[in-house]
């Protein structure tokens, strides 16, 4: 149950009803994507026991700009309770700067399933890597202590990225962690998610602590990786009560 929501142009808060107890949250801008100076900054709090899940209403196009585009996303989430973070890939113009943090503390016996993605662009319009700057970072607390402290940066001043990213269009990860996601962390480790017949991924998971796994995906296009994720939605329609990708990957 959704107790309180606010949002601010350009952001807008969709919370549309489902089948499940879960709260469902989709993030959408006004202006179909990021444009540069603009500062998305979200905060969400999912309470003891309580279940959430937040996402995007399509991928995050960031546009070319001399000026970083900039979206934090913080969450809290109390004892018992379940946050699924589950985007659209983020998507940047020839030119574009984005910047982007994630910041989620857990209690003690809280869950979290974290999926996160970006492609090279619009290749079709021949421009693939050909983004300005990618900056994110990603901080999981457990009871206050750091878990995971991941940080990426692409930018061709390093050295041609897509030279760098050689046959690879997109690049996710999936983080596991908590009892309610137990399942998910477990078929992670368990084996390599096979790639599909239909596109090129490669993947490779690793371990989190006691309660926690990711796993890390290099792909030729977002259908051949989420083809891979696609086992771990189902295990999180489970937590749901709904499945919030039924109708779109």
């Amino acid at each position: 149950m959704l107790s309180q929501a606010l949002a601010v142009s350009p952001l807008r808060v969709l919370t549309p009803r489902n089948h499940g107890n879960a709260a469902w949250v989709f993030l959408a801008s006004l202006g179909g994507g990021l444009v540069g100076g603009d500062r998305l900054c979200v905060q969400a709090e999912i309470e003891e026991g309580a279940s959430a899940f937040i996402g995007t209403q399509a991928s995050t196009k960031v546009y070319r700009s001399a000026r970083e585009s900039f979206a934090s996303l913080r969450a809290r989430v109390e004892r018992g309770a379940a946050l699924a973070i589950a985007p659209d890939p983020v998507v940047c113009f020839a030119g574009a700067r984005y910047g982007q943090e994630i910041h989620v503390s857990l209690a003690r016996d809280a869950s979290l399933l974290l999926v996160d993605s970006y492609t090279c662009g619009r290749a079709a319009r021949g421009e693939r890597w050909e983004f300005a700057r990618y900056a994110a970072r990603t901080i999981i607390a457990r009871e206050g202590a750091p878990v995971i402290v991941d940080a990426t940066r692409l930018d061709p001043a390093h050295g041609s990225i897509g030279e760098r990213m050689g046959r690879f269009d997109v690049v996710a990860s999936l983080v596991a962690m908590g009892p309610l996601f137990a399942t998910v962390r477990a078929s992670i480790l368990a084996s390599a998610p096979a790639p599909s017949p239909r596109g090129v991924a490669i993947a490779a998971a690793s371990p989190i602590g006691e309660d926690g796994a990711i796993v890390r995906i290099l792909a030729d296009r977002f259908e051949s990786a989420s083809r891979i994720l696609h086992p771990s939605f189902v295990a999180l329609a489970r937590v749901l009560g709904d499945d919030p990708f039924a109708r779109k990957w």
